[in-house]
């Protein structure tokens, strides 16, 4: 198919980018991608995770084959198989993103008139998120929509909940 292409060939480009090993980037994927994409294409994908594993600086993140409700569910078996009582700390420690910031800003590309997210994604991480909707398709979203984004997220008043 070509989606599989296309990550091939980004992935291909990203492990020749020496940005990646200068500014020691730490590449992660997360998602069913594993069970889902041709040999190929995971071959690539493992590549660049095991080249940048050591790295810490900055973490370059991929959902791929992501769903948040899928990634909740293996938490809630990971945590029956330890036999212990859930909290907050515990739930975190066994998600899929564990390591991963919560989010600040959520930009949805690409919905116009129904405004939502999609499959439970990064559920805790977004608890508090501030949401950006737009119009634009991903392809097509520019640096330009980008800023206004960051200006539109500068002039709200966190909350958190509140």
């Amino acid at each position: 198919m070509h989606i599989y292409k296309i990550l091939e060939n980004e992935f291909e480009k990203l492990i020749k980018d020496e940005r990646l090993y200068k500014e020691k980037i730490k590449i992660q994927v997360f998602g069913r991608w594993q069970e889902m994409l041709p040999e190929k294409t995971k071959k690539l994908i493992n590549s660049a995770i095991e080249k940048t594993k050591n790295y810490n600086k900055y973490h370059l993140t991929f959902l791929l084959a992501y769903d948040g409700t899928d990634e909740m569910i293996d938490c809630i078996r990971q945590i029956q198989k330890q036999h212990k009582k859930a909290d907050e700390k515990l739930i975190r420690n066994n998600l899929w993103t564990k390591d991963l910031p919560d989010v600040d800003l959520l930009i949805r590309t690409g919905v116009e008139n129904d405004p939502h997210l999609s499959a439970g994604f990064m559920m805790w991480h977004t608890a508090y998120s501030q949401l950006y909707f737009t119009k634009t398709y991903f392809p097509a979203f520019s640096t330009k929509e980008f800023e206004k984004s960051i200006f539109d997220y500068a002039d709200r008043q966190r909350r958190k909940g509140a």
